[in-house]
């Protein structure tokens, strides 16, 4: 029995071995907050509930040494006719540890990174804002680490940044926050 588990061992580890590096087990971005714990509901601030909204403070350990650049991605799964995107930001330099609450609303910020539109067709964050009544939904704030920059121009969709990004990712983490009005 020993010899057929040797036998079959060696052939899988080559297998997998010849995958491309893609399809291996990627690296894990940590991403946290100071404005919300994770699974912890995220303030009203940062919500459609207050008069100013803005965007949360976000940081994040873990990013490779060979990345190029980040991707955030802001998804409420929850939502009545499917994910709804609150934010879509790409291009954010590898060499950042986050960004501070209150991103700008245009189409390329001071750091060279580009904003997609969100699900309202708007460029930059918008808050989770639930249809009142309904159990807290959960707002994924998903970051990838990608080995280039994505030629987009400023105000992407989802899919084109996703689409764009296919096959360059090198890591990815998530936090998730909730909200219920």
């Amino acid at each position: 029995m020993k010899g057929y588990v040797k036998a079959l061992t060696i052939p899988m580890v080559l297998a997998l071995w010849a995958l491309p590096r893609s399809a291996r087990a990627q690296n894990t971005l940590a991403i946290t907050s100071t404005a919300f714990a994770a699974g912890a509901s995220i303030p009203v601030g940062y919500s459609c509930k207050s008069p100013k909204v803005e965007s949360p403070p976000l940081a994040w350990k873990g990013v490779p040494a060979d990345a190029k650049t980040l991707v955030l991605i802001v998804k409420d799964p929850d939502a009545p006719r499917g994910t709804f995107i609150h934010w879509v930001v790409y291009n954010l330099p590898a060499s950042l540890g986050g960004v501070d609450a209150g991103v700008p609303l245009s189409g390329t910020l001071a750091n060279g990174a580009r904003q997609g539109v969100n699900s309202l067709g708007r460029v930059g964050y918008l808050g989770p804002c639930p249809p009142p009544g309904s159990p807290p939904h959960h707002y994924r704030f998903e970051l990838s680490a990608l080995d280039n920059a994505l030629e987009l121009n400023p105000g992407a969709t989802v899919s084109e940044v996703e689409s764009a990004a296919k096959g360059h990712v090198k890591a990815t983490g998530e936090l998730v926050g909730t909200f219920a009005r």
